[in-house]
């Protein structure tokens, strides 16, 4: 399962992450080594561990590593709430992120139920 650059959900995730990058330019310089970092991190996890597990010798180690993309993109949902609620966001950013987050997730889930 090497062509991980073929997945719809990796592709999905790398638009993600560059996203990110491109809104957490925006937020305060206070937050450099915090939420900014934070944020930034949790969003290359979710492609790169994708990747990682496609990788990986067996399914289970694949669906392995599909969870940890999905623990990653709950991470960027529970991180863009407090930046929503620090106004680094408003509310229809948060909602557009969290929208393509859940449909990230819905994807990683059908694909880890393929790993049986």
């Amino acid at each position: 399962m090497n062509r991980y650059k073929e997945l719809k959900v990796w592709q999905e995730a790398i638009d993600l992450s560059v996203d990110i990058y491109k809104k957490t330019k925006l937020f305060p310089n206070e937050e450099m080594y915090g939420l900014t970092s934070q944020l930034r991190r949790a969003g290359v996890s979710v492609p790169s561990n994708i990747a990682e597990g496609a990788g990986r010798n067996t399914k289970g180690e694949f669906k392995y590593f599909l969870g940890i993309s999905n623990g990653s993109a709950c991470e960027i949902d529970t991180q863009l709430i407090i930046a929503n609620k620090l106004d680094y966001i408003n509310i229809s950013e948060y909602e557009n992120f969290s929208n393509r987050i859940e449909h990230i997730k819905n994807m990683i889930f059908k694909l880890q139920q393929t790993c049986k």
